[in-house]
């Protein structure tokens, strides 16, 4: 079985590490957006009878 060359497996690593990077950042900003939407203030009053 041929091994691979340095060259691509230099290749791959770049290539894998790029994807790995892209997919967190994508996740941050996304679950980031999510929460500014999940945050909605309902008013809750507290009327004290004392």
């Amino acid at each position: 079985m041929p091994q691979m060359s340095p060259l691509n497996w230099l290749i791959l690593f770049i290539l894998f590490s790029m994807v790995f990077i892209f997919v967190i950042t994508l996740n941050f900003y996304n679950i980031s957006y999510l929460k500014t939407y999940s945050h909605k203030k309902s008013p809750i009053s507290n009327n004290w009878k004392w």
